[in-house]
């Protein structure tokens, strides 16, 4: 068999661009990449700036964001608590119709903050079901997981709203940060036609530098491990492939609610 296949002469092309060699691997990787266990000067500072923020800094970021988010199509809406949440999503599931059918159903997250606004309390009046993308532990054969993730899947697909929190919210990007965990679902911000997403305004940063500060050096933070992936989401699906047009909704959310508890 040939000891040197593409794979390993490109890898080899980019240690020998990096000046790594065999008699100095570890000193070189300690020049290259930095050590989590040791915070660069630069990173502190913005941990400690993002932690020394008081109410006011945290409600321009929340203006920087509004600002950034309306050439994206994202409506960004404050309210004081979830209960106000809870009316304001069950007035938009009262004046919006379902892009195909005529029967409207609600997915959401099975997450504390989501947990909070009662969404199954507020929409009984309009009777419109609210699913919950999650198992409930009764889910103890393989053949029951699969039977329940294929009834996830359907009630999904069904939604024409689905309702997420998520990590972050960038305010120079107006972009939404959301890492993978069992029970919060992508599909839940991906296939229904609008995805509604509720924050509060303390997980507003600033902007990319500050995430990757949090996430590799904030104990707390870190303390989850680095995820599978992370979803960023700057607005509702778009595109302008054809004629240059700016079409929404083309291969996901035609339209993104963001509400942010201020209160």
């Amino acid at each position: 068999m040939p000891t040197h296949t593409n794979e390993t002469q490109f890898i080899n092309d980019i240690r020998a661009a990096l000046g790594i060699r065999a008699d100095n691997t570890d000193s070189r990787k300690k020049e290259i990449f930095t050590d989590p266990a040791h915070t660069p000067e630069a990173q502190k500072i913005l941990l400690e700036t993002i932690g020394a923020r008081q109410n006011s800094d945290r409600m321009a970021l929340l203006d920087r964001l509004a600002k950034e988010a309306v050439p994206l199509n994202l409506k960004v809406m404050p309210m004081k608590n979830e209960a106000e949440v809870a009316k304001a999503i069950a007035d938009l599931v009262a004046d919006t119709t379902p892009e195909w059918g005529d029967k409207k159903s609600v997915v959401q997250w099975d997450h504390p903050m989501i947990k909070k606004l009662a969404l199954e309390s507020a929409l009984k009046d309009q009777n419109v079901p609210v699913y919950t993308a999650a198992f409930d532990g009764s889910e103890t054969t393989e053949n029951q997981k699969e039977t329940k993730r294929e009834q996830i899947r359907e009630q999904v697909i069904q939604s024409y709203i689905g309702v997420t929190s998520a990590d972050f919210c960038l305010a120079d990007t107006a972009t939404l940060v959301m890492r993978s965990r069992p029970n919060e679902a992508r599909s839940v911000s991906l296939l229904p036609s609008i995805h509604v997403a509720v924050i509060k305004k303390e997980q507003i940063l600033s902007d990319m530098k500050e995430l990757y500060a949090l996430l590799k050096f904030d104990p707390d933070t870190k303390g989850e491990g680095l995820p599978h992936h992370m979803v960023m989401i700057s607005g509702p699906s778009k595109t302008a492939d054809i004629e240059l047009v700016m079409v929404h909704g083309a291969h996901g959310p035609r339209a993104l609610y963001l509400y942010v508890i201020t209160g």
